[in-house]
Formats: structure tokens, sequence, C-alpha cells
């Protein structure tokens, strides 16, 4: 009988430990998506980038034909 009560004493103590353990853990993110995240970002700011130097380059190149025709 003595054995069986200390037995299961020991048993509610690992599972409170494992409670306080287990509320205790700090929530990390994931790497990988952060790093996917500042990738795509960086694809959009090239494409806008690249957008802009070209609207640039035709709006001078336009307004250049347009000046020398007339």
């Amino acid at each position: 009988m003595n054995k069986n009560n200390l037995h299961t004493k020991q048993i509610n103590q690992d599972l409170e430990r494992n409670k306080s353990i287990g509320s205790n853990k700090i929530k990390t993110t994931n790497v990988n998506i952060l790093l996917n995240r500042v990738r795509l970002d960086q694809k959009k700011t090239l494409r806008k980038r690249v957008y802009f130097s070209l609207s640039i380059i035709f709006s001078i190149s336009f307004l250049a034909i347009y000046l020398s025709i007339k």
C-alpha cells in the first residue's frame, strides 16, 4: 500500500513539472518563413525599380524623338 501511494505521488509530481515546463515555453518563429518574406519584399522592390527605370527611359526617349522631329 505504501509503495503504491509513493508511486502515484511521484507520477503526480512529474505531471505537474511537465505542465509547468510546457507553459513556460517561449514561442519561436520559423526563420525560413522570415527569410521567404524578406526575399518576397526584395523581389517587389526590384520590380518597382525596374518599372520605374523603364518608364523614365521610355519617357526620355519619347521626348527626345518628339523634339528631334519638331
